[in-house]
């Protein structure tokens, strides 16, 4: 499991640095098929990151089961 979680934040450190470099790039004087090119680029790598990073870290919320309970988180929100 930490290996794979390992290799896994490995992986993100990748795609972070993908989208830095097509950042910097996108700074720069570039013909506009370039351009389109590396915009298609950093949105592949962006998805990739997204993903994976949903993989990595998944995020779950849990209800209460008892209704009680929601009303008096309500009303200490409140």
């Amino acid at each position: 499991m930490t290996k794979m979680f390992d290799e896994n934040l490995a992986r993100i450190r990748t795609h972070r640095n993908n989208i830095d470099r097509y950042r910097a790039l996108l700074r720069t004087n570039l013909s506009d098929l370039e351009r389109d090119f590396i915009e298609r680029r950093m949105a592949d790598e962006r998805a990739a990151l997204d993903a994976l990073a949903g993989e990595t870290f998944p995020t779950t919320f849990s209800l209460p089961k008892d209704p009680s309970s929601t009303s008096s988180i309500m009303s200490v929100t409140s």
